[in-house]
C-alpha cells in the first residue's frame, strides 16, 4: 500500500484527498491551514475530512519549519501531494519523496496564484486542472495529466472553479493507478509558451469605467461573490456589483460610470457599451434603482 503525506486546503484539497482514500492510499499525515477569520469561507474543510476519517493533521504557519520537515520525514511517505495548499514547499521537503501538485489551469498557461480568476479576467474560453511534478519553481515541473473544462461567456470565476474542482478529481482518479505504479506520463511543461500571475487583492477589483465593456464585464466575472467583488466609488458611496450581464444595446451619450435608465441600473463603459447590473450592493445591502437615481441626481 502506498503511503502519502498530503498538503491540502479548499474544495480541491477535499476532493483530491477523498480520491486518495478511495484508491486505498495510506494517508499518514495531512498538512493544512486554519481558516482565517478575515476570509469568506465558502469552501469545504480539509480538517473536517481528517476528523471524520481519523487522519492526523497539522496546521503550521508556513512550510519552512524544521518541525514540519521532521514530521513529514517521520511519516516515511512514498509520495507527497499538494492540493491547493497555499504555501510553496521548500527543497528540503521536496527531497523527502516524489512530490506532485494539482494546479487549477491547463499548464503552462496561468501558472501562479488564483489561476481561475486570472483566466476569467483575461477572457479565456477554456481552463482545467493539471497534475504535475513539483519543483521549487512554482508550477514548473513535468506534466502528469490534465483535464480541460470550458469557460462560457457569462461564467463567473466561482462557477468555473466548480468545474475545475471536478476536473481535478477526474484527473487524479484516472492517472493515480499509473502514478502509484511508477508508470505515469511525463510531458514537457514548456514555460516559454505559458504565463505566470501573482495573487490578487480586493483592491484589484476596482472598476475603471473608461475601459471597454467586455474588460469591465470580465473583471466582474473574475471577482464576483463569493470573491470580494468588482467595486466602484461614486458620490461618496462604495458599490459592489453582485450580478450583471453585458447589455446588448449601446447606451450612447452617457458618461462612463453608474447610471439609471428606465428604472434599471447600468454601468456605462468607455466604448459606449454597458453592463446591465441586476444586483448592486452597498455594505452588503441591495441598492434599488430609485435609491441610486436619487443619489446620482
Amino acid at each position: 500500500m502506498a503511503r502519502a503525506v498530503v498538503f491540502a486546503y479548499h474544495n480541491v484539497g477535499v476532493r483530491c484527498l477523498k480520491v486518495l482514500l478511495a484508491a486505498g492510499v495510506d494517508v499518514a499525515l495531512v498538512v493544512t491551514h486554519e481558516d482565517s477569520a478575515s476570509e469568506n469561507i465558502w469552501f469545504e474543510s480539509v480538517i473536517s475530512v481528517c476528523r471524520t476519517e481519523g487522519i492526523p493533521f497539522i496546521t503550521p504557519g508556513d512550510a519552512n519549519g524544521a518541525d514540519l520537515l521532521a514530521q513529514v520525514r517521520d511519516a516515511r511517505p512514498d509520495f507527497l501531494f499538494s492540493f491547493y495548499y497555499r504555501h510553496m514547499l521548500p527543497q528540503a521537503l521536496l527531497e523527502v519523496a516524489p512530490a506532485y501538485n494539482m494546479h487549477g489551469s491547463l499548464l503552462p498557461q496561468f501558472r501562479g496564484r488564483a489561476p481561475v480568476n486570472w483566466a476569467v479576467l483575461h477572457g479565456a474560453t477554456e481552463t482545467g486542472a493539471t497534475l504535475h511534478a513539483m519543483t521549487v519553481k512554482p508550477d514548473a515541473g513535468t506534466i502528469v495529466a490534465q483535464t480541460a473544462v470550458p469557460i462560457l461567456p457569462d461564467d463567473t470565476a466561482h462557477e468555473v472553479f466548480g468545474k475545475v474542482q471536478v476536473a481535478a478529481e477526474i484527473t487524479l482518479w484516472k492517472v493515480l493507478p499509473e502514478l502509484l505504479a511508477g508508470r505515469a506520463p511525463r510531458l514537457h511543461n514548456d514555460l516559454a509558451r505559458g504565463s505566470y500571475f501573482g495573487g490578487r487583492k480586493p483592491e484589484d477589483g476596482r472598476i475603471d469605467w473608461n475601459q471597454g465593456a467586455q474588460q469591465v464585464y470580465n473583471l466582474h466575472r473574475a471577482v464576483a461573490p463569493p470573491y470580494p467583488g468588482a467595486f466602484t466609488e461614486q458620490g461618496g458611496h462604495v458599490y459592489i456589483i453582485e450580478r450583471a450581464r453585458l447589455h446588448k444595446q449601446p447606451l450612447p451619450g452617457l458618461p462612463p460610470g453608474l447610471a439609471v435608465v428606465d428604472n434599471a441600473i447600468f454601468g456605462v463603459c468607455g466604448d459606449g457599451r454597458a453592463l446591465a447590473i441586476h444586483s448592486l450592493l452597498e455594505d452588503g445591502a441591495p441598492v434599488t434603482p430609485e435609491q441610486l437615481a436619487a443619489r446620482l441626481a
